[in-house]
């Protein structure tokens, strides 16, 4: 019974569409209507500005923070916080308030690597902002920097749990960049 609390509870708070709530009630926008058509933070940063941007981020990124905690609080166990974190993730992937129509997870993903990993995740983050910069492509910074985090897990041993987490969001979140991968191919992907 807990367990099934754990997940609906973190996949609801997953759910709330922060990108959607934040354009709408204070820069009276639906993100879903310009650029990607994306809610997260990325399209914020292009469309709202950069406040906006780091505002949705960082709400996006708490998701996954406190789907770790509630495991966490739940069962105090690496598999429930690593639960807790996951369904908070795939509940911003597939929203249930947005038809299953969500973000791609890189935020609320590195929300739950920071609860669960903080050094995997300070590596991971230096290497984003650093090919971020470089390549002026959020997405490339995004696809290395989530296929790193299994690497990183691993060479730091952690927690099988944990290391599991980090594979599965590596994949789900170059499976969300796929039509970004697609469109860096022909040239055609947005810089920042």
């Amino acid at each position: 019974m807990n367990c099934a609390l754990l997940i609906i509870a973190a996949y609801l708070i997953g759910s709330i569409p922060t990108g959607l709530i934040i354009g709408k009630l204070i820069w009276k926008k639906d993100l879903r209507r310009f650029g990607s058509h994306n809610i997260g933070a990325t399209n914020a940063w292009r469309i709202l500005g950069k406040k906006a941007g780091l505002l949705i981020f960082l709400l996006d990124f708490l998701k996954g923070q406190i789907g770790v905690l509630l495991g966490a609080c739940i069962y105090a166990t690496p598999g429930a916080m690593v639960i807790g974190g996951l369904f908070a993730m795939l509940g911003h992937i597939f929203p249930i308030f947005l038809g299953f129509k969500g973000g791609k997870g890189v935020a609320t993903g590195l929300g739950v690597i920071a609860a669960l990993m903080p050094k995997v995740t300070a590596i991971v983050v230096i290497v984003w902002i650093v090919l971020t910069l470089i390549t002026r492509y959020v997405s490339v910074g995004s696809i290395v920097a989530a296929l790193l985090t299994p690497i990183l897990a691993a060479w730091f041993k952690e927690p099988a749990a944990f290391f599991s987490f980090a594979l599965a969001a590596a994949v789900i979140i170059v499976w969300r960049h796929r039509e970004n991968i697609q469109r860096l191919k022909i040239g055609r992907e947005n810089k920042i």
